[in-house]
C-alpha cells in the first residue's frame, strides 16, 4: 500500500470515529474528527452552539483546522486516515443554506484525497450527544450534502457497508490494496 491521504466522511453517528479508533489501534496514523475540538473551544469562550450562533466562523475555524491536518499527513511516512474532510465544510454550509466565500471552495479545489469512504446514515448506531445535536433524519440529509458536494469535487465515493467494525476495517484495506 503506497502512502495515500485517506478520507472517512458520513452524517453524525455513522461510525467514522469506531472505524478510525479500530484503524488506529491496527497501527495505522489516524487524524481525528476536529469539530468537537472546535465546538469544546468555543464553550470555553462562552458561545455554547457556534455552529448555530455564528456557523461562518466556526466553519473557518474547522476549515483551517482540516487544512492542518492534511499539510500533516502530506508528511507523514505512511498512510493518514483523516475523519473527514476540508468538502465537509462546505456540504454543512449548504445544509444550513448558508453562503461561504470562495476560498472555502479553492481550498476544496487545492487539497485533494487520495481515496474516500462514505460511512452511510445507520439508524441502529445512531446517538446525540452534547455535540451531536441533529436528529437521525437531519443526519440522513447531511449523508445526502456530503455525497453532493465530494461528488461536485470529482470524488468517487466507495461505500463502507454496515457491519462490524473489524468487516468495515477490512473492506477498507482491502479496497487500498486493490
Amino acid at each position: 500500500m503506497n502512502k495515500k491521504i485517506i478520507l472517512l466522511i458520513g452524517g453524525p453517528s455513522s461510525g467514522k470515529t469506531t472505524l478510525i479508533n479500530h484503524l488506529e489501534a491496527e497501527g495505522h496514523i489516524c487524524y481525528p474528527e476536529i469539530s468537537r475540538e472546535v465546538i469544546l473551544k468555543a464553550r470555553e469562550e462562552g458561545v455554547d452552539y457556534l455552529f448555530l450562533e455564528n456557523p461562518i466562523l466556526f466553519s473557518e475555524r474547522l476549515l483551517e483546522g482540516r487544512i492542518k491536518q492534511f499539510e500533516k499527513a502530506t508528511t507523514e511516512e505512511k498512510t493518514v486516515f483523516i475523519d473527514r474532510g476540508i468538502p465537509d465544510v462546505l456540504a454543512y454550509m449548504d445544509f444550513i443554506g448558508d453562503s461561504y466565500p470562495q476560498e472555502f471552495t479553492a481550498a476544496c479545489e487545492t487539497y485533494k484525497y487520495d481515496k474516500v469512504f462514505l460511512l452511510p446514515p445507520w439508524e441502529d448506531i445512531y446517538i446525540s450527544d452534547t455535540e451531536r445535536y441533529e436528529s437521525y433524519e437531519e443526519a440522513t440529509k447531511i449523508h445526502d450534502y456530503l455525497v453532493a458536494t465530494y461528488t461536485k469535487f470529482g470524488y468517487d465515493l466507495h461505500e463502507v457497508p454496515k457491519t462490524s467494525v473489524a468487516a468495515r476495517f477490512q473492506f477498507i484495506i482491502n479496497h487500498l490494496k486493490a
